[in-house]
């Protein structure tokens, strides 16, 4: 019977699967490849010309910080276009040019980039940023003089060996007008380590020139405050915040006025007060806002050109598919081989080393494995019955010949002479010889096929009466009764020589296996479109494990192979081939002691009108 391959385990499918799947990977990869490289080089690029802007726009944003007015930006505009290669341009509200790294007469961009106002500006993102909108670098009205920068560095150095001394790491850092403020590692709080007693105040107190700047401050915020129902009931004093986060800018926290403002809506109008007039107090200290334009400048590089990395990465991406590409198909290539030369050797291998494959797939080539297994199990069979049916027919002919031998020289000495009954001998030995040789011959046709059969209608009653009335003297020198049993008229078509062929065999046999008084009966019967014709005897039988071998050749149950208890062992083979040839076929049925039945069932034939 053919075995069904399921779908996945066929070879043609797992060819074209790896094959959709080295050519999946590598699209794959491609894409993938394709996307990243130009996805981060589009990042790469916009990432640097964004930090590029915010550089120019801090730089710019600081020089207006530190400067009243933009006489002599152009210096450091031409060093800013020479470092980012960008084109920098820098114009008033109704673009009057300030400064412009490009030559004379380069139209400007459609529009501006940033306007650059130290007062107004939210892209400051270093160290000290504040969320006012202030630059951190105007100093303005509140930059210390030396001598108060010498005092509060005087002030800051005993803080910090107070710290020290109850084991705190501080750093003093300094602010933009100059004053310097002692900090703790990780905004550790001195408390925690009973360090307040360091913190007397004087550091963080406003120094005179900070005084005089917040009585200023007051005076300007106070029509406001007032308008917005504040009243300050004092002056404006400063502390710094380290923290960064002073919503009023500069590092600095207003402390007597947050102290007085409400939470909520009025905070906030009191806040837009403050941050309004602290820009009108720095606003003499400041150049005024301009227009920045950035362009692409005549030394930048062609854009987006691949770079090395990039390249680096389509050259190992492309190597790796190779490589997975040749790895899967060396593996799947191995796996195909390794049975298809494993057959190979095998098949190469003299016969007599019954060599087998193993089977290590499910799929076309691991069937054909097993055939070939199944092929070299059947050739040593073949093989192992060659070499025992050689030693059989040598045993069964070596015996007759031996005694016909034997007299013949005992006769040719004069030892005896040739009387009747020693030429009866040689005559039985004679026929043993030629009944072994027919025997051999019909089984050498029926092995080559041209076994001849010659059909005719025929009666399995009168068969069975012509066999028994053959074997009637046998059986009674045996003293065995031989019995038939016919029933109903069943028709064959058949060959009437050798079906009493081999119903004479499975008789003759029957004879031998059954002691005197037994019996051995002969019947046919109608078993659907069949014909089961039986003999059965009440002999010693046959055990289980001897059943499977009974039309061997010249295989007997008794291993003597004496001639007192079996005969050639050719019969029943010569049975089941001779069956066989008649579309039938031969069965054996016994247990010891309680006799054996052998069953041949052939077809049946309809008889006609004139024959019943």
């Amino acid at each position: 019977m053919k075995r069904r391959i399921p779908l996945r385990k066929r070879l043609l499918v797992r060819l074209l699967s790896v094959s959709a799947l080295i050519a999946v990977c590598s699209v794959a990869a491609t894409a993938w490849l394709a996307v990243t490289t130009t996805t981060s080089a589009l990042k790469e690029e916009q990432g640097q010309d964004l930090a590029a802007d915010n550089r120019i726009l801090a730089e710019l944003s600081g020089y207006a910080a530190t400067h009243s007015d933009w006489s002599g930006v152009r210096h450091t505009v031409r060093e800013l276009a020479a470092r980012t290669g960008r084109r920098i341009a820098l114009t008033t509200a109704d673009r009057a040019f300030v400064a412009d790294s490009a030559s004379r007469g380069t139209p400007l961009p459609p529009r501006p980039a940033a306007t650059v106002d130290p007062l107004r500006t939210d892209t400051y993102t270093e160290s000290g940023a504040q969320l006012s909108g202030i630059d951190p670098r105007v100093e303005g009205p509140y930059r210390l003089t030396a001598k108060e920068r010498a005092g509060l560095d005087a002030l800051a150095v005993k803080r910090r060996r107070c710290y020290e001394r109850y084991g705190l790491r501080p750093t003093v850092v300094r602010i933009t007008n100059g004053r310097p403020v002692v900090t703790t590692p990780d905004d550790t709080d001195p408390a925690d380590y009973g360090a307040t007693v360091c913190e007397d105040g004087e550091l963080n107190a406003p120094t005179p020139t900070e005084r005089r700047a917040l009585d200023a401050l007051s005076e300007l915020a106070r029509p406001c405050l007032d308008q917005a129902g504040v009243h300050l009931g004092g002056r404006l004093f400063l502390t710094f915040d380290p923290t960064g986060k002073d919503p009023f800018g500069g590092g600095y926290l207003l402390g007597k006025y947050a102290a007085k403002v409400a939470t909520g809506e009025v905070e906030r109008t009191a806040q837009d007060c403050v941050q309004t007039a602290r820009r009108t107090q720095l606003e003499p200290y400041v150049a005024p806002a301009a227009e920045l334009f950035l362009g692409i400048g005549d030394q930048n590089p062609a854009r987006f050109d691949m770079s090395t990395a990039n390249k680096g990465k389509v050259v190992g991406v492309a190597g790796l598919v190779l490589a997975v590409t040749v790895a899967v198909t060396a593996v799947v290539a191995v796996r195909l081989v390794r049975p298809l030369r494993a057959l190979t050797v095998a098949a190469q291998q003299p016969p007599e080393l019954h060599v087998r494959v193993p089977v290590t797939t499910r799929d076309e080539t691991g069937i054909l494995a097993e055939a070939f297994n199944g092929l070299a199990e059947r050739r040593e069979r073949l093989e192992a019955q060659r070499k025992a049916m050689v030693s059989d027919i040598a045993h069964e002919l070596r015996s007759p010949l031996t005694n016909i031998r034997g007299w013949l020289e005992v006769v040719r000495d004069g030892v005896v002479d040739p009387d009747p009954a020693l030429l009866d001998s040689l005559h039985e030995e004679a026929l043993v010889l030629q009944r072994i040789i027919d025997d051999l011959q019909d089984l050498a046709a029926a092995d080559a096929g041209t076994l001849r059969l010659h059909r005719e209608p025929l009666r399995a009653g009168d068969l069975l009466d012509q066999v028994a009335a053959a074997h009637r003297v046998a059986a009674d020198a045996a003293g065995v009764a031989l019995r038939t049993e016919t029933g109903e008229a069943v028709w064959l078509d058949a060959d009437p020589v050798r079906m009493r062929q081999a119903l004479g065999n499975l008789v003759s046999n029957a004879l031998r296996h059954t002691p005197a008084d037994g019996t051995v009966t002969l019947a046919v019967r109608r078993d659907g479109d069949d014909v089961v014709l039986t003999v059965a005897d009440t002999g010693s039988g046959l055990a289980a494990e001897d059943l499977p071998h009974v039309f061997e050749r010249f295989w007997r149950a008794e291993k003597s192979r004496s001639r007192r208890t079996g005969g050639s062992g050719l019969g029943l083979p010569i049975v089941r081939h001779l069956v066989a040839a008649h579309g039938g076929t031969a069965a054996a049925a016994s247990e010891p002691g309680a006799g054996a039945v052998f069953t041949l069932r052939l077809p049946a034939m309809a008889p006609s009108a004139d024959e019943a």
